[in-house]
């Protein structure tokens, strides 16, 4: 299956790259620093294990490599080539020294409105371009938001990307990860477009202005829960017919807050672009494209040119590697590296890249202890770690786990998960519990759903530990 030189002297497959040093490793191969000797410019090879023969490649893997192969934007992550060796598969991508979240948590990196300006515009002409092409990415974050060496922006992770425009055609509602799912999306409609994008990017324009997570939930109802208490309960002027979706339960009424006092220095254009963004009725959802319009962009202090951007102090492989081994060419993610599922990308996707700066080292240091609420409440530091439930892609009925969107390092222990609460807690924005505006309780209606699941899930642990018994006693 090795690749040959062809005729004209030109090297392929293999033997057109010089490898260097590890970036990372994950659950599905290895990701490598590479110089293109056709090229000469530094790639990132990610080797994706086969295993036996009779599996054949992942299909997220497929998928992804279509669909890279067909786009091509500057704010778009470029798949150099592809080639199979052994009984590997080898994607080789453009290499990109950071990602925006490495922007967002370093503290010692100026984000003023220019730069806000600058990522936010970048970031959307990567969507609007995917969604001209007729591309739902479904995996948005600013993990997923890498930063090239001359500054520019690359959308990447295409591992759970699908070709939308069918008319009713059905997709799963479990993408994203979880703090930047939509509304629809937790409330279960399986029929969305271009609007469960959009609504990822007010999460990342709002975390860029927060510098930490806008809704950063522990489960799907406590993600609810600060979706509402932030914007207020969605009603039937706001959002027609979001009763009427599959996993719908009803909140206590909170009125929408004035998004000022979570943002305080943040300008007028931003707060009504942001609103655009985050609409709760899809359909009334602004396009990326019209976006790129708003009056945002075009007021004072205008974009910073994305070469002079501050560039993340935190690079792919600082620290002796480690990471994830996901795809293009990203920092590892927070809370250290959960495994990567089949639906989440890994297949074909981007490269998460390991280690962790001086910097890093010395937030997590300081990150909140367990149970330390009103530490966690008042401290900036407390997105260091945060824990994010995986977005799945359901294969024959069972959830695989995502990359990115779990704990598991040593920051694991200190990340603060605020419970779902029938009030008294503060709103994401920050300050001391019960400062803020009470969170939306849960009803008696959902109260005896929860009941009946963990009746069910009894239920089924009980007949399991039976059947287990019953083979014992046989085996006997």
């Amino acid at each position: 299956m090795d690749s040959v030189p062809k005729p004209g002297g030109i090297p392929t497959g293999k033997e057109r790259y010089i490898k260097g040093a590890a970036l990372g490793e994950g659950t599905f191969g290895v990701v490598t620093k590479a110089e293109d000797t056709v090229t000469h410019k530094i790639v990132a090879i990610k080797k994706i294990r086969l295993g036996k023969y009779k599996e054949g490649v992942n299909f997220t893997a497929i998928r992804e490599i279509k669909l890279l192969q067909e786009l091509r934007h500057p704010h778009v992550i470029e798949l150099v080539d592809c080639f199979p060796h052994k009984r590997n598969l080898n994607l080789v991508f453009e290499c990109c020294e950071s990602d925006l979240e490495a922007v967002i948590k370093d503290k010692f990196l100026p984000l003023g409105t220019p730069e806000i300006k600058s990522y936010l515009q970048m970031t959307l002409r990567a969507v609007a371009y995917c969604h001209e092409s007729w591309v739902l990415h479904r995996d948005l974050k600013p993990n997923n938001l890498l930063i090239a060496p001359n500054g520019a922006l690359k959308l990447a992770d295409f591992g759970l990307a699908r070709v939308f425009g069918s008319p009713n055609r059905k997709f799963t509602h479990q993408v994203f990860a979880r703090w930047y799912r939509a509304p629809e999306l937790l409330l279960g409609s399986k029929a969305y477009g271009p609007g469960v994008d959009v609504w990822a990017v007010g999460c990342v324009f709002a975390e860029l202005m927060l510098r930490k997570p806008f809704f950063p939930g522990s489960s799907d109802i406590d993600q609810l829960g600060r979706i509402y208490q932030g914007l207020g309960t969605p009603t039937e002027e706001t959002w027609p017919g979001h009763k009427t979706l599959p996993d719908y339960m009803e909140f206590s009424k909170t009125p929408a807050p004035d998004l000022r006092g979570a943002f305080a220095t943040a300008p007028p254009e931003a707060l009504d672009l942001l609103k655009k963004l985050m609409a709760f009725d899809p359909n009334r959802r602004v396009s990326a494209a019209e976006a790129l319009r708003h009056a945002y962009f075009s007021a004072q202090p205008l974009a910073t040119p994305f070469p002079d951007l501050p560039g993340g102090r935190q690079r792919f492989g600082d620290g002796g590697g480690g990471g994830n081994g996901g795809g293009d060419a990203r920092a590892a993610p927070r809370g250290g590296g959960a495994e990567k599922s089949p639906g989440s990308g890994g297949g074909g996707g981007a490269m998460d890249a390991g280690g962790h700066s001086n910097a890093s080292a010395k937030r997590a240091k300081t990150a909140p202890r367990a149970g330390d609420a009103m530490h966690f409440a008042a401290s900036s530091a407390s997105h260091a770690s945060p824990a994010t439930e995986p977005a799945a892609e359901l294969m024959g009925g069972r959830a695989y786990r995502r990359r990115g969107d779990g704990d598991s390092g040593p920051d694991a222990s200190r990340s603060f998960a605020a419970p779902m609460s029938t009030g008294g807690g503060s709103f994401s924005s920050g300050g001391p519990p019960g400062a803020g505006l009470d969170r939306p309780a849960l009803t008696m209606v959902d109260a005896a759903y929860l009941r009946k699941r963990k009746l069910a899930l009894d239920d089924a642990f009980l007949a399991a530990s039976q059947d287990i018994e019953i083979e014992r006693v046989g085996a006997e």
